[in-house]
């Protein structure tokens, strides 16, 4: 008695589930829809933005100059301020809070996103960007069209965050911030830079 040849159409349909399986973990990678339930939550405080350091304990806050000589109160630092600013738009993905472009007292800057609300989702960045913020759908795709600068992957999708503006790169050139998503070359949402 002889064996059984395998069937043609056997091998098709294993051949099928093969590809179906691969073509679904790619897309789930690609897509990451998982990401749209679950939210990440991340809350930094302005950098230099902090209360001046108390006396040393047994140190006496009213310590007397010696006669004739001027008192040594040290002068204030330069505080962080605020030099443009704007609140997020939707594009893509219902998204709202604020932006800050700020100087810090040591002369570097920062982005801010402050009460930050938007969707989670793959490969997200913090762009500033020389594109004009447009309502709908018309300001999706816009801010890859001109000069721009990756600050980094998008840290949480809710809280208040600050990004580092690279020292060799001149803010004042830069009139928005988006909330980037590489993989799809598509913008969450957008907030215009109004200098103060």
């Amino acid at each position: 008695m002889g064996r059984g040849r395998k069937r043609p159409g056997r091998r098709l349909a294993i051949g099928v589930l093969v590809v179906s399986v691969t073509g679904v973990g790619l897309g789930l990678y690609w897509f990451q829809p998982w990401k749209l339930w679950q939210d990440e939550t991340v809350q930094e405080a302005l950098p230099g933005a902090v209360a001046p350091a108390a006396p040393p304990a047994g140190a006496s806050s009213a310590s007397p100059s010696p006669a004739g000589a001027p008192s040594a109160s040290p002068s204030p630092a330069p505080r962080p301020r605020t030099l443009a600013g704007g609140a997020l738009i939707s594009h893509e993905h219902a998204t709202s809070g604020s932006v800050k472009l700020v100087r810090l007292s040591d002369g570097s800057h920062v982005v801010r996103l402050e009460d930050l609300d938007t969707s989670n989702g793959p490969d997200l960045r913090v762009w500033l960007t020389d594109a004009p913020v447009k309502e709908g759908r018309a300001g999706w795709h816009v801010f890859d069209d001109g000069a721009y600068v990756s600050l980094g992957k998008l840290k949480g999708n809710k809280g208040s965050q600050n990004y580092v503006v690279p020292a060799d790169v001149d803010p004042s050139r830069y009139t928005s911030v988006s909330i980037w998503c590489d993989r799809f070359d598509v913008s969450f949402g957008a907030a215009e830079l109004a200098r103060s």
